[in-house]
């Protein structure tokens, strides 16, 4: 498995969950850049947040102080630490390696993981 996600589950409205992604040895230093996606049902796969080589993160708007994106090098993991969560926030979280710098667009990833569900109660 080229990219295999963790850490869904349930919580609670302002609660927090940290996603984890183990990333294949075989994409070590091969990624423009990773990310993190989402998709609620019978809505489009939409980028929460990525981090390029260079470490530079990118998160939408919704994210943003919210959710951290980061890549452990050493241990092969993307993660995203979800804090202050929301019932809107209830989704299937994919991770994903981008062909691009950015990582901001569906269209954009180049392989997935099978995704892991987060549901958040009111």
């Amino acid at each position: 498995v080229d990219l295999a996600e963790s850490g869904g589950g349930e919580a609670e409205t302002g609660g927090s969950l940290t996603l984890s992604c183990a990333v294949s040895r075989f994409f070590n230093n091969r990624w423009p850049s990773m990310g993190w996606f989402l998709q609620a049902p019978v809505k489009a796969r939409e980028a929460v947040a990525s981090v390029d080589k260079s470490g530079r993160t990118r998160y939408q708007d919704f994210a943003e102080g919210r959710f951290t994106i980061a890549y452990d090098n050493i241990n092969l993991t993307l993660s995203l630490e979800m804090n202050s969560l929301k019932p809107e926030d209830t989704a299937t979280y994919y991770c994903a390696i981008c062909g691009d710098d950015y990582c901001v667009s569906r269209y954009a990833a180049d392989y997935w993981g099978l995704g892991t569900q987060v549901t958040v109660s009111s």
